[in-house]
């Protein structure tokens, strides 16, 4: 627990928000800086609490050796000025999520899932089967709700299940699950972390403190992933191996089918890769399958992810906003047979769309949008793939609405984060779906 220090919290949103409400009342002298103007109702409350918040783009300015921690939001580059400036200093850096895991005092079970691609389906249906089968669960951390805000609202036995980032883990101590499930890894985020060992070390932080005691669940199948939790001490459970898989047209766990895909309302390897994971929480839990099966015969997915927005005159629209790498575009690609109208593009952090090349039979057009337009033109060009420019989303979509035909897919799955243009990608999927919702 944080108690009489001096705290700068960098980055307000609802991390830095929930933290310093959660540590206000330990005689603590809180300062939060935003380099954007912040709810007003949100600084009163705080203000109330003696917490104060300082607009600036030079926080560094305000960091002296008089503090004594710095709790730096997930989207502050480990790099950032501030960030540097604390380390000369020698006062630690932590974030929302280590703060709060201190404040846990009750006998919980702890599961983290991470990954470079399907974290979110995986958490959501593993929530969605923790309550299917009557036991107490709280959902928090990336996808949407900070720890600081659950921890609270702990109940003595309660699951804390949480969805953690690579942003999260990288300033993670302390911190420490019964369960981490680690879904796949692949090059992403490279402008964050400089490279992807880096950034794959930062995703080993999930298995930290583990003995034997503890459960690791893995996807075989992804080198990086078995490779890199070769020497982790946790107890390792695979899926996508010889005993838990996808086999003509059934999952199997244990080599026993358990249910046929056409059960299933999700579609995609990708989601029946999670769908494995899934299964293999509710076995290391004592969950009776029935109640795995019988949320996958109603979950239609998540929000942003592959999500079937509207069909208008036979064209199909679907939201895949999440897709901020291009191995998750790839993942959306492989889900359609071709005639794809694909809106690619956002803020460029030297992603390589060469990976797209193999599935450019799939696609009809790309429609580049962000930042990173210019290196999409230049891509598509090189690969005589039909390639339109544009600013922004809006622009693209007059373009595709007035062109498409019947049978053809629009699909927003951008293989880049959002941030040249939206504060999160929830933003930029939002804007598409109401854009389609208003075409007649």
């Amino acid at each position: 627990m944080i108690e009489n220090k001096k705290v700068l919290i960098l980055g307000m949103a609802k991390s830095g928000y929930e933290v310093a409400k959660l540590i206000a009342n330990s005689n603590n002298n809180i300062t939060i800086t935003d380099i954007k103007d912040q709810n007003k109702e949100q600084i009163k409350e705080l203000e109330k609490l003696n917490i104060n918040f300082i607009k600036t783009n030079e926080p560094e300015k305000i960091l002296d050796e008089s503090y004594d921690i710095l709790i730096k939001n997930p989207a502050v580059f480990p790099f950032h000025p501030c960030v540097k400036k604390a380390r000369d200093l020698n006062i630690p850096v932590i974030n929302e999520m280590e703060v709060a895991y201190h404040y846990i005092n009750k006998p919980i079970k702890i599961i983290g899932v991470t990954g470079s691609n399907g974290k979110t389906t995986t958490v959501t249906l593993i929530n969605e089967v923790l309550k299917s089968a009557g036991i107490s669960v709280k959902l928090g951390g990336n996808i949407g709700t900070p720890l600081s805000k659950i921890v609270s609202t702990l109940e003595e036995n309660d699951i804390l299940l949480l969805e953690i980032s690579d942003h999260q883990l990288i300033d993670m101590n302390d911190f420490k699950t019964d369960i981490s499930v680690l879904t796949n890894l692949c090059p992403t985020h490279l402008d964050y972390h400089g490279s992807y060992e880096n950034y794959k070390n930062v995703k080993k932080k999930i298995f930290n403190h583990h003995t034997n005691s503890d459960i690791a669940i893995i996807n075989a199948a992804n080198y990086d992933s078995l490779n890199l939790t070769q020497d982790i001490l946790s107890k390792k459970i695979y899926f996508n191996n010889e005993n838990n898989y996808i086999l003509n047209d059934k999952i199997y766990i244990d080599n026993k089918p358990v249910i046929d895909t056409s059960e299933i309302i999700l579609k995609g390897t990708h989601n029946y890769e999670n769908i494995l994971a899934t299964f293999l929480v509710a076995q290391i839990l004592n969950i009776d399958f029935t109640y795995v099966i019988e949320v996958l015969k109603k979950f239609k997915g998540v929000e942003h992810r592959i999500e079937f927005v509207k069909n208008i005159n036979g064209v199909t629209y679907y939201n895949d906003s999440k897709s901020t790498n291009p191995t998750a575009t790839i993942t959306a690609l492989k889900s359609f047979a071709g005639n794809i109208h694909l809106i690619l593009g956002g803020m460029d952090r030297n992603q390589d769309f060469r990976d797209l090349t193999p599935y450019k039979s799939k696609i009809k057009c790309i429609y580049a949008i962000g930042e990173v337009r210019n290196r999409i033109i230049e891509y598509a060009e090189k690969e005589n793939i039909c390639v339109h420019d544009f600013v922004t989303l809006e622009e693209a979509m007059k373009d595709i609405i007035n062109n498409v035909k019947e049978g053809d897919i629009v699909l927003l799955s951008p293989a880049s984060a959002s941030w040249d243009q939206y504060l999160r990608f929830e933003d930029r999927g939002e804007e598409f779906k109401r854009i389609v919702n208003q075409t007649k």
